[in-house]
């Protein structure tokens, strides 16, 4: 197949690249990087936002998986804000115009939302059928609001793109997980090895994970199945308390202790890394009831099993 991967310069767009690539597929990254590992396949040059001569590459590909977006990892200010819902939804129409003038496009298109468009809360999970949207609920900042606002915006975009001839997949992603250097584990797990990473806040709201094994063989089901469209919960069946998640990573680093922080400190170690609280308090209790009920098996479905191998596998690199 030939697949075009929009905003994929990234740890997310680089897992996918490098799965496609091994098995024989084109891969075609949309960026604005000057370049990129020679395993990410063929860069093209984009903007992100207006339609250009990248817009070719559509016409005749198999899949498109736009995973363009400003990182969420900043503080959440008004410039800041505004760049996260611009992005995301400035590229997502960009990719629908394009698909829309192709003269044959492709069969399916995958666009990056996420898991935190749901509510926080501590009670139930949240699936694709049943899940309460977030902005809404009490007892959390007013700010929250803002995040489930530009993933609604986001999706929206997608829904909008008139594309009859072009199967859509929002997926709802949860945190992605892998022994990159870089990524979030990586992240994680060296705060965890400095004694950093014990329980934040109380610890009790949820995390939702998925591995990148399990994340790659849920696009490539997602690809092959036609009946398969709309909202799509990327996620392992099993989200577990932050305390239990941060204490699973000790365990698999080998670290005794892990230093825990109240919501004070947590504000405060945000504003000198500029970054937001949101990203570790807001409870994302996510399960993945269509992937399930579509027959998908997950082979890492239990986190203390999980991190343990991503910890041997990070040990493992140079």
């Amino acid at each position: 197949m030939k697949i075009v991967i929009p905003g994929g310069s990234g740890q997310i767009g680089q897992v996918l690249a490098r799965s496609f690539l091994a098995r024989g597929d084109e891969v075609v990254v949309l960026g604005r990087a000057a370049a990129l590992p020679s395993a990410c396949g063929r860069v093209v040059a984009w903007d992100g936002r207006t339609v250009g001569a990248w817009a070719a590459e559509l016409d005749g590909a198999d899949v498109v998986v736009n995973l363009a977006g400003r990182t969420v990892n900043c503080r959440y200010d008004e410039v800041n804000l505004r760049q996260m819902l611009d992005s995301r939804v400035e590229s997502t129409q960009a990719v629908g115009a394009a698909i829309a003038r192709a003269r044959t496009p492709p069969r399916v298109w995958l666009q990056m939302s996420t898991a935190t468009i749901y509510a926080h809360r501590l009670d139930a999970p949240n699936d694709e059928a049943t899940g309460l949207i977030g902005g809404a609920e009490p007892g959390v900042p007013a700010y929250w609001a803002r995040s489930v606002a530009i993933a609604q915006a986001w999706e929206r975009a997608l829904e909008d793109a008139e594309t009859p001839s072009t199967r859509k997949v929002a997926l709802r992603t949860a945190m992605m997980t892998s022994p990159d250097r870089g990524g979030v584990f990586d992240v994680m797990s060296g705060l965890a090895s400095k004694g950093l990473g014990g329980t934040a806040g109380d610890g009790a709201q949820y995390v939702s994970w998925i591995r990148d094994e399990d994340f790659v063989r849920a696009i490539d089901l997602l690809i092959a199945r036609e009946d398969l469209a709309g909202a799509v919960n990327l996620a392992s069946p099993r989200p577990l308390p932050q305390a239990e998640f941060a204490r699973a990573i000790r365990e698999a680093m080998g670290v005794r202790v892990g230093l825990p922080a109240a919501k004070w400190m947590l504000e405060i170690g945000a504003f000198f890394l500029r970054t937001d609280t949101e990203l570790l308090l807001k409870s994302r209790r996510v399960v993945p009831t269509r992937l399930l009920d579509a027959g998908f098996t997950f082979e890492h479905a239990d986190w203390p099993a999980a991190a343990r191998e991503l910890a041997a596998r990070r040990r493992a690199q140079p």
